[in-house]
């Protein structure tokens, strides 16, 4: 029998399906995917500053500020908590847990938080570190060198490994401790300078002998 008043046949509301963008299985799935991406970052963050703290270790004694090493192990801290989160997300979701949901929503804004904050640092402090970095490392490599160890060392292994003397040109070993101090000393520049490094190599400061890094 038709319907009066002229009105379209009434049925029973059509149910959402796990299919619809909006319903409860789509966005388990969209933050399954983004808590896998998060878990790699956060993998990736980990191993930079590992790598940060082990590759580079060695030259940690030449700074004269603990920035860098703040910074390498502020890194692992931050891999290792986007981590725990990511393992988080995928326990709260699997087992729907609205207390691990909200833990998990809370830390992802605290850690977008802070890398926003420290992108901020570094963008408004990029212009000041080259000079404050070449300043801090001359005045290390004028001080200590062969009057600490383990400092010059460091120097010795920077200089081999980026092909550079000095830091910020060669000409700046003349006013060393370690040629001020000693008279005796025949070298003008270190044996780490050298193209091909010898012993006392470094009586001769020619650019065909040692590598010339000025700015």
């Amino acid at each position: 029998m038709a319907n009066g008043g002229g009105g379209g046949p009434s049925g029973p509301p059509k149910k959402r399906t796990d299919s619809d963008c909006c319903s409860a299985g789509f966005l388990k799935n969209v933050l399954h995917i983004f808590n896998v991406v998060f878990l790699i970052a956060g993998l990736l963050v980990l191993g930079v500053g590992v790598w940060s703290v082990v590759a580079k270790h060695q030259f940690v004694a030449l700074l004269a500020t603990s920035t860098y090493a703040l910074t390498a192990y502020t890194l692992v801290l931050a891999g290792g908590l986007t981590i725990l989160a990511g393992v988080a997300g995928c326990v709260a979701l699997c087992q729907e847990n609205k207390c691990l949901l909200l833990m998990y929503i809370f830390t992802l804004l605290l850690i977008f938080l802070l890398e926003a904050m420290v992108g901020i640092l570094a963008y408004i402090y990029e212009g000041h570190v080259q000079n404050e970095l070449s300043i801090s490392l001359n005045a290390t490599f004028i001080d200590s060198y062969q009057m600490n160890p383990e400092v010059t060392k460091a120097i010795d292994e920077l200089q081999l490994e980026f092909k550079c003397c000095g830091a910020v040109r060669f000409e700046d070993w003349k006013y060393s401790r370690w040629l001020t101090e000693n008279p005796g000393v025949k070298n003008l520049v270190p044996d780490s300078c050298c193209i091909t490094m010898t012993e006392k190599c470094g009586v001769r400061d020619h650019p065909s002998n040692i590598y010339y890094n000025v700015r």
